[in-house]
């Protein structure tokens, strides 16, 4: 019997995620400082025990989320902050996770108020017969959701379709590129006790204006929700 345990071979791709995502952790907090370099293809090899090919890979993808450039003679740097593709899922989500709350949440809040009010307004002027079903499906899924859990997709999905009820290819894009920030926040308020009491009315009264094409009651509904999800916020952090 043979009991020399062979040696696991981590699959290529997964290797490759694993440095990149090791990586822009450590750029978006601040463990490589913009403005500085990182380590050479030379030491990222030697680092992580891969092939100078793979070294080239990572780099060319965050060079492609704007976290880093390269240049001959130069090597590669971090971009200053506002250069990051803040929008990429993954850059969000480092930040996410390199980012207090307190000011993550603030941040995001800050996002949402600009974005979904007038989401909400646009969609009580543009929304279909068939956008509006497509809300009401959603709120209809939150309030027979039996536990917080199975209350989050249908909250995404209900904010998610007030914003293609806008049919502005943009603002939808947008929105669909904060979806994860948008389950990190639920995941947040759903710890504040009994918070479907709370969430429930406040998606129901905007749900109410978009069907009634009122767009200012839409509006003034959508900031009345996030307000009170401010609350939630700061009930729990």
């Amino acid at each position: 019997m043979n009991l020399v345990q062979k040696k696991k071979v981590i699959p290529r791709k997964d290797q490759h995620d694993s440095i990149v995502e090791e990586l822009g952790l450590k750029i978006v907090s601040g463990q490589y400082p913009q403005n500085e370099k990182l380590p050479s293809i030379d030491e990222i090899c030697k680092n992580y025990k891969i092939s100078r090919t793979v070294a080239r890979e990572v780099i060319r993808v965050l060079n492609s989320k704007g976290l880093t450039y390269s240049r001959p003679r130069v090597g590669t740097v971090v971009n200053f902050k506002d250069e990051w593709h803040l929008l990429d899922p993954d850059v969000l989500s480092w930040v996410m996770k390199s980012t207090p709350k307190n000011d993550f949440f603030e941040t995001f809040s800050t996002v949402r108020r600009v974005l979904e009010p007038e989401l909400a307004y646009i969609a009580a002027n543009t929304a279909t017969d068939e956008d509006i079903r497509k809300i009401q499906s959603a709120y209809k899924r939150m309030e027979e959701a039996s536990t917080l859990e199975d209350s989050m997709q249908p909250d995404i999905d209900f904010h998610i379709a007030i914003a293609e009820a806008t049919h502005n290819e943009i603002l939808i894009y947008i929105s669909k590129m904060l979806v994860l920030s948008l389950q990190y926040s639920i995941q947040v308020t759903n710890l504040r006790p009994n918070d479907q009491e709370h969430s429930l009315p406040r998606h129901k009264a905007i749900l109410t204006a978009i069907e009634n094409k009122d767009s200012l009651s839409a509006r003034h509904a959508s900031l009345v929700q996030l307000e009170d999800t401010k609350e939630a916020y700061a009930s729990v952090l």
